[in-house]
């Protein structure tokens, strides 16, 4: 598996949103400052998140986006499989990308690349966004000047 630049700003903007889920509306240029994404790149990964049903927007000068879901309901690998494809290496062990090869019934390589997917697998399918918040620093409530 191998994560692009939309893959991995499509994850930061989640979290962002996963961050502040009770917190109302975030402008899409607070979150393309915040997580250091280019603004007409951010446009197009939000359009993609909220055609598929992960995020909202609310249009107007007080508009901006939010999750639909709550952090807990969205899984890593949810958001990497619309973004990327299969997490699978390779398409002879994919679930859901799945493709015969001549070879697979003696591949020596299929087993090890099973159990790539697997691993894989059970790491982002168990790992919500709730859980990576809970992995973040803490905001400092310090303001400076």
């Amino acid at each position: 598996m191998r994560i692009s630049f939309s893959g991995d700003y499509a994850l930061k903007a989640i979290l962002d949103l996963a961050q502040r889920h009770n917190n109302g509306l975030s402008r899409i240029q607070d979150i393309a400052k915040r997580q250091d994404i280019p603004l007409k790149y951010l446009e197009q990964i939000l359009l993609l998140l909220k055609g598929a049903g992960y995020v909202k927007s609310q249009r107007g000068p007080k508009g901006g986006y939010y999750l639909a879901k709550d952090p807990g309901d969205i899984m890593m690998g949810e958001v990497i499989r619309l973004v990327e494809g299969p997490v699978a290496p390779i398409t002879c062990v994919s679930r859901s990308c799945y493709k015969r090869c001549r070879e697979e019934g003696s591949c020596i390589f299929r087993p090890i690349f099973d159990r790539i997917r697997a691993l894989t697998e059970n790491v982002v399918d168990k790992t919500s966004f709730a859980d990576l918040c809970k992995k973040l620093p803490k905001e400092s409530s310090m303001y400076y000047i």
